[in-house]
């Protein structure tokens, strides 16, 4: 059908169709048309349209993965070319003309004539561990107490007499004293850095509560009765994604970092971490020829905090509601 003193033109439609009479549903009409939102879906849909951050993530994930992998398949003896002095302090070429060439002398070799590649990889095992675990027990602690503590005045009074006390002694300070007393070994080093590093994190949120607890819907909650723990964990921690997820950020890679320099001033953990590799190198870095055996552990640790670094920060930016628009 074709009406040229129209303004548009409908073809391949019959008179019944163009007239056909619609039903009215009540239902139907009640029905808002929008979009699906997923969270989570907006979130990594945000986080994976800048390209940085698919590099920084497939670097984070290659150093986690191997780090975990292989030394699972690899046997490290850090002993085992002890006796062997043309084995010790080689640089890569002359190590894989000595023990042949394989991924296992690329980074030479080291004080007891062990394979520095190894050994890198062994105390990334170790010192990722160490970050991971110490974050989930911080970052755990730390969001449920400040939750808590944000809405409580009377634990508001307690705990900011505790924070004040704790918050005024130099934290690298405390985990050195602690890792003294103890015996330096991992679990020791887990207990240093959590026994007082979730209070930080604990009044960090507690300051973020604050400003946001006496929102309407929050005083709503409280007229109903709603119990505080609940309002906590119901209305403001969803609230707070973002926050935590670039606190978490900042948390992991800190833990690296306090491994690396106790290990390096010597009051590092027993287990060979990268801090301890890095503390048993420290001469190598002035020896003509032993650079490798200093500064290869130094790269790697780098890699990883900056890696870690930059992707949590991207995804808590990625966390923000107000980017996925």
């Amino acid at each position: 059908m074709e009406n040229k003193d129209s303004l548009f033109t409908v073809e391949g439609m019959t008179d019944e169709e163009l007239f056909a009479r619609v039903d009215h549903n009540s239902l139907d009409s009640e029905k808002i048309t929008a979009p699906r939102y997923s969270y989570w879906r907006s979130v990594f849909r945000v986080f994976f349209r800048k390209k940085v951050n698919w590099i920084f993530l497939g670097i984070l994930a290659f150093v986690i993965l191997f780090a975990y992998i292989y030394p699972a398949v690899v046997e490290y003896d850090k002993f085992g070319n002890l006796m062997d002095s043309t084995a010790k302090h080689l640089k890569p070429a002359a190590a894989m003309k000595k023990f042949g060439y394989n991924i296992h002398w690329i980074l030479g070799a080291g004080a007891a004539g062990q394979s520095t590649f190894d050994a890198i990889w062994n105390g990334s095992r170790i010192s990722i561990s160490l970050a991971f675990i110490c974050a989930a027990i911080n970052m755990t602690i730390g969001v449920l107490v400040g939750a808590v503590w944000g809405f409580s005045k009377k634990l508001d009074l307690f705990m900011m007499e505790v924070y004040n006390i704790v918050g005024n002694v130099p934290s690298i300070l405390l985990i050195s004293v602690l890792v003294l007393i103890l015996s330096p070994s991992f679990w020791s080093m887990v207990f240093a850095l959590t026994i007082t590093g979730w209070l930080f994190i604990a009044y960090f949120i507690r300051t973020q509560v604050i400003i946001i607890r006496d929102r309407e819907y929050n005083l709503a909650s409280r007229c109903l009765g709603t119990p505080i723990t609940r309002i906590a964990t119901k209305n403001i921690l969803p609230f707070m994604t973002s926050v935590i997820v670039t606190l978490l950020a900042v948390e992991i890679p800190s833990y690296i970092s306090y491994e690396v320099f106790l290990a390096y001033i010597g009051m590092g953990m027993s287990d060979m971490s990268l801090g301890r590799l890095i503390y048993e190198a420290e001469s190598a870095m002035v020896t003509p020829g032993w650079q490798f055996e200093f500064w290869s552990p130094v790269v790697i640790a780098s890699i990883i905090t900056v890696a870690l670094y930059v992707t949590g920060q991207n995804l808590g930016d990625a966390s923000d509601p107000r980017t996925h628009m």
